[in-house]
């Protein structure tokens, strides 16, 4: 009598998720750091990159958002793990539109260069540090050699007044004199009197510390 020979069964492997799960987690990554990081890329030239790159995001994002929609007619068959992709962009969705992710990077910039700004500040009213560009006499380009502490080559703009010095550090410079930045008052002294807010008051004022306050034109 012959012995039977066993047979081995093996379950077919079902779809895999994890090519759209990576591609879904891809696209939200770049789109969150597009959004969260758009501030440091604002000032001139790097702004017109912007004019390109965050439509594009935005296009690559809501097809990835479609497509992964797609994937939910595969739940049936496919289980419960064919939603992982939408989840991740409906996440990222929630984020973008809900989280203050402008503000967040805001804070993370006042917080790293709080110091090198304070020593600059220091150095201003001590007399080691002033203007030095030509054609503009409240204008101090810091160049290579110091710490990178504003946008736009470097420079900070310096506002002798009866109260102080005046100092701002850009986060954007853009064109027609528009610009944003983190500006150090002297003690006593009112965000409102800086020069460049005479003709007109500041379009955003907030104060982040003592002294300190974000403004732009």
């Amino acid at each position: 009598m012959a012995e039977a020979i066993p047979q081995t069964t093996t379950a077919a492997a079902g779809p895999s998720v994890r090519a759209p799960l990576a591609a879904a987690v891809l696209v939200s990554a770049v789109t969150l750091s597009v959004a969260t990081f758009e501030l440091g890329m604002a000032d001139w030239p790097s702004g017109f990159v912007l004019l390109l790159v965050v439509p594009l995001v935005a296009l690559i994002f809501c097809g990835c958002a479609l497509w992964s929609a797609t994937l939910l007619l595969r739940l049936r068959k496919g289980g419960l793990k064919f939603a992982l992709p939408f989840l991740a962009c409906a996440l990222t969705l929630a984020v973008l539109v809900y989280a203050p992710l402008h503000q967040i990077a805001l804070q993370q910039n006042f917080n790293w260069h709080r110091k090198s700004r304070e020593r600059i500040v220091a150095r201003i009213e001590a007399g080691e540090l002033k203007p030095n560009v030509s054609y503009n006499k409240r204008l101090i380009a810091l160049g290579d050699r110091e710490p990178n502490a504003s946008a736009g080559g470097n420079d900070i703009v310096v506002d002798e007044a009866d109260e102080g010095t005046y100092v701002l550090f850009l986060t954007t410079r853009g064109l027609k004199h528009y610009f944003t930045g983190f500006l150090r008052v002297p003690p006593g002294g009112d965000p409102k009197k800086f020069f460049e807010f005479e003709d007109k008051p500041p379009s955003q004022l907030v104060r982040y510390d003592k002294d300190w306050y974000f403004v732009a034109n």
